[in-house]
């Protein structure tokens, strides 16, 4: 995400850093760079225009062109600025003192509504939530039975009316199961159009008088650009929502929506979605945002992702087995699953900080190569597994077969392994460490 613009923000900062001292002149040159470099990005032009200006006015002070790093000042102030523009601080949903908390969402077909209000109950079930989809897209076909299957996947019970034409009924209804039933969140899926109408808009504003919403999300295309302008214009004048989800924001190398929304709407970006799997949400964090626009990383977001895949018990039981080398391939296995969990390979690579966004863009992770490796393992008995020195030539051959790979897999694999333990006992050596390090002190 935000591939290209973050790739033309460095060039244009590159060169402010490059000059050492910098003139009013430079700071201006630089700021017309930023200023294209936003508006291919499809941000909303007024945006940039107010945005400029605002960086601009600061960073030709005295403060910043008479520091001993201006360049870095930019740099800083630009931040400060991207940051403010897409809203500050971080969202919260509201949460009511009175449950249930009733969640509408509403927007345009084809923006991921149905998956993300899914989406978005799983995310507080795991909270210690008991959440109730409502399925009130009585228009599209299928509609009913998609919420259906997202509910299963997440483990979330849907509330729908068989043949029933009218949505404020059936959220009526569904509302009055959630009381009865003691659910403290009710997610109400509403229909969505191809393009915005006045029956749509009546629609929801009936539905947002009898429901009276704790939130009301709009669900925006991240992809469709200006056009996510317009569209949450319209709705937040109908229906003064309260927030956005921005989907399929891992697809928009451009960004124009994230960076255009708040600042037209005045309501804030409260979640993203960052994939197709049903837990590829998370909260929006526009400093975090920036940083990541910047090419300065984002290590707050790979460790929340990462202290949600990693087991603590797992990860001591781990530092053991390392310690006293038995680490054994079920243990590498359990590893390459927990990394998995974490999310997209290239999407937590680009959030490392000092990684270069163009060779993040050329490194494809291979996640096929990764499945060939799970499939290896599991292939193997549970005595290969602890001892793999035992895994002779026709053990291979078997192993091969039984995974759908090669035996030259198998071999690269077992190496691959073989290398990883022998690296592992250098670092639990103390002695070794001294001598290939000598003056530095280890614990022994």
């Amino acid at each position: 995400m935000f591939q290209n613009l973050s790739e033309k923000l460095n060039n244009a900062f590159r060169k402010l850093r490059s000059k050492g001292k910098l003139t009013e002149a430079d700071v201006r040159a630089g700021m017309r760079e930023i200023k294209m470099a936003l508006l291919e990005a499809d941000v909303n032009f007024k945006v940039v225009k107010e945005f400029i200006a605002g960086v601009t006015e600061r960073a030709v002070g005295s403060e910043v062109l008479e520091s001993l790093m201006p360049g870095q000042q930019v740099v800083k102030i630009v931040n400060d600025e991207l940051t403010k523009l897409m809203g500050g601080s971080v969202a919260k949903l509201t949460i009511s003192s009175q449950p249930p908390t009733i969640i509408m969402m509403v927007g345009l077909q084809g923006a991921g509504k149905t998956t993300h209000t899914g989406k978005l109950a799983g995310m507080y079930k795991k909270q210690g939530k008991n959440p109730l989809l409502v399925a009130c897209d009585v228009y599209r076909p299928a509609a009913v039975k998609q919420l259906q299957v997202v509910g299963e996947s997440i483990g979330v019970p849907v509330f729908a009316m068989e043949n029933a034409k009218d949505p404020v009924k059936i959220a009526k209804e569904g509302l009055a199961l959630a009381k009865q039933k003691g659910y403290d969140m009710v997610f109400i899926d509403t229909a969505g159009r191809l393009q915005i109408d006045e029956s749509m808009m009546d629609e929801l504003v009936r539905l947002k008088d009898l429901l009276k919403p704790t939130e009301i999300l709009l669900v925006i295309d991240a992809m469709i650009g200006q056009e996510a302008v317009a569209v949450s214009e319209t709705f937040n004048n109908m229906l003064d929502i309260t927030g956005v989800i921005l989907t399929k924001l891992d697809g928009d190398t451009r960004g124009g929506a994230a960076l255009s929304v708040k600042h037209v709407t005045g309501k804030p970006i409260k979640f993203v979605g960052t994939g197709e799997k049903m837990d590829a949400i998370e909260p929006f964090y526009p400093d975090r945002m920036a940083s990541r626009i910047l090419g300065m990383g984002d290590v707050l977001t790979l460790i929340d992702k990462a202290q949600q895949s990693f087991d603590e018990k797992k990860a001591a039981e781990l530092e053991e087995k390392i310690r006293k080398s038995t680490f054994t391939l079920d243990d590498y296995l359990d590893q390459l699953q927990q990394i998995k969990g974490m999310g997209n390979l290239e999407q937590l690579l680009g959030m490392i900080p000092g990684m270069n966004k163009s060779a993040v863009k050329d490194a494809k992770i291979d996640e096929k190569a990764m499945a060939h490796t799970e499939a290896i393992i599991h292939a193997m008995t549970p005595a290969e597994r602890l001892n793999p020195d035992i895994i002779n030539a026709s053990r291979r051959r078997r192993i091969a077969l039984g995974s759908g790979t090669a035996v030259e897999e198998v071999n690269k694999l077992l190496k691959q392994f073989d290398a990883m333990k022998k690296m592992m006992k250098e670092f639990t050596s103390p002695g070794k460490l001294k001598r290939k390090f000598p003056g530095m002190k280890f614990p022994t």
